[in-house]
């Protein structure tokens, strides 16, 4: 049975959730080794990707079994269960969801078996997924022309690529995918199995990450290289964009499905990813202590201590502090554990707020001039509190500073994001936000400052949520969002409605292409 939802919340307060990190996934093929094991390590290494559930899918080269409830990798997993999966091919997900609402049903790995057939046995197909799709509702389609409605029981992208990947029993896997993966648009990184082979899969433009590693006995993949580092794994490389590779006991072969586009997430190197982690070449926290630099050099200002919002923005206020020469300090204690919980707060600790997350050192900051270092700002509502809390605390001054420019775009490969019309950078100028927040003064890192300091060229990025310049075409339809697929079950329930070109008419959801519209 699925057990509660222990998601961890990078808010303030858990019921008003910021950027939400969009999963983690992780895949081993090394026979010898206790692959359930690894992967449950791999995804502990993944668990800031996502929170809301985890699961692992391994294969003995008899059959695929999968595991998966709701909750943290830990709360999940323990030792019992993780000795009961035997075999020499996993790969492992933690999810946050993207596609689909928070339920047992929407867990991944997904699973799906062929129909055996007349000169073959079937095959069980595995699948993990980190992005998100934008042609979600074609897909949909796609599959119920096959006459399976009974994958509309998950609502989300990955089972419905799993379906397509299944649909056709007399071809391989591998064929399968190099006809499936060129039909999807928007964000993906796959890991996917079958009884004998792992199989990892990146979409043309490469928005999210997918590195690839060796082990002495074997091959890893994961979303980032901090999972590998954990297992002992050496970085090999990154699966290249447009790349799906196959790794079985015959070794490893690459193939393509596309062009490489490249188009990275910039927001990886402000945010998602761990500072540990390497992107394109580039450490992540050598990348976040440029920011800061930047930062200090485009918004000077006089003050007695630099302080970051922890953890995302311990680098950066480093990197301030190096710049200017304003000493570098602690001024807000973080409590890891708040989100963690099954108890939802009641409504008068609610009020409180800030509380239950941050609290002030007050000997610090007390009669001090204060930056304060943060990654980015959505609603508001975290520096709102922050700067009143400083105040309160004794701080005589409190200047913002924040590592990303305003974020005045939702995502659609893979961040979940307010929607446009609750993000406070959409409907306010600069001094309207820093009146807002309640700070002395506000400053945001440039784009092309944020940009330099990953080391990569602006065309080989994504930055949509700063600019609004969507590298993969958004559907003309407006149907995409989150739920977009509980509307095409409910209109698969009852007489569709259709557009002049006979495509099932769905509202978007929150989150979806009209927040694009919205004032």
């Amino acid at each position: 049975m699925p057990r509660g939802d222990g998601r961890l919340s990078h808010e303030l307060d858990p019921q008003r959730p910021g950027p939400q990190d969009k999963c983690g996934v992780f895949g081993v093929w090394a026979p010898g080794e206790e692959v359930a094991k690894m992967t449950y390590y791999g995804l502990y290494a993944l668990q800031h990707r996502g929170q809301e559930a985890a699961g692992i899918a391994v294969s003995d080269g008899s059959g695929v079994v999968v595991y998966k409830d709701l909750g943290l990798v830990s709360q999940v997993f323990d030792e019992p269960t993780l000795a009961s999966l035997h075999g020499h091919i996993a790969i492992g997900h933690a999810r946050y969801s993207t596609t689909g609402g928070s339920n047992w049903e929407n867990a991944q790995p997904t699973l799906r078996s062929t129909t055996p057939g007349e000169d073959r046995g079937g095959t069980t197909i595995a699948l993990a997924h980190n992005g998100n799709l934008v042609n979600t509702a074609e897909l949909a389609r796609r599959v119920a022309e096959l006459g399976e409605p009974d994958q509309m029981n998950s609502t989300n992208d990955t089972a419905l690529v799993t379906a397509l990947l299944a649909a056709h029993p007399d071809r391989s896997v591998e064929a399968a995918a190099l006809d499936v993966l060129p039909t999807l648009r928007g964000a993906f990184s796959f890991v996917f199995m079958d009884e004998d082979t792992l199989y990892a899969a990146r979409d043309v433009n490469g928005v999210r990450p997918l590195v690839l590693g060796r082990l002495e006995r074997g091959w890893v993949v994961a979303s980032e290289t901090a999972a590998l580092d954990i297992v002992g794994a050496s970085v090999v490389r990154e699966i290249e964009p447009g790349e799906l590779i196959a790794i079985d006991e015959h070794g490893l072969r690459s193939s393509r499905f596309g062009t490489p586009d490249p188009k990275g997430c910039l927001f990886e190197y402000v945010y998602l990813a761990r500072p540990d982690t390497t992107i394109v070449g580039r450490n992540v926290h050598a990348a976040r202590v440029a920011i800061g630099r930047t930062l200090a050099k485009e918004h000077p200002v006089e003050a007695d201590m630099v302080i970051p919002v922890p953890e995302s923005g311990t680098p950066a206020a480093i990197g301030y502090a190096t710049e200017s020469g304003i000493p570098f300090g602690h001024g807000l204690v973080k409590n890891a554990y708040v989100g963690r919980t099954f108890i939802q707060p009641s409504q008068t600790i609610r009020q409180l707020g800030i509380r239950l997350k941050l609290n002030p050192l007050r000997d610090n900051v007390r009669g001090k001039r204060l930056v304060v270092v943060d990654d980015s700002v959505v609603r508001g509502n975290t520096q709102r509190a922050i700067v009143r809390m400083l105040r309160e605390a004794g701080a005589v001054e409190v200047h913002v500073r924040i590592s990303s420019p305003p974020v005045k775009w939702p995502c659609f490969y893979g961040i979940d994001f307010a929607t446009r019309a609750e993000l406070l950078a959409n409907g306010l100028d600069l001094e309207g936000i820093r009146r807002s927040i309640g700070a002395d003064s506000l400053g945001y890192v440039s784009l092309p400052g944020l940009i330099a300091a990953t080391e990569q060229p602006a065309n080989r990025l994504c930055s949509a949520c700063f600019d609004g310049q969507y590298p993969i075409e958004l559907p003309a339809d407006n149907v995409i969002g989150k739920h977009v697929l509980e509307g095409v079950a409910r209109a698969a329930g009852a007489a569709p409605t259709t557009t002049d070109g006979g495509a099932v008419s769905v509202a978007a959801s929150p989150g979806g292409s009209g927040a694009l519209l919205r004032p």
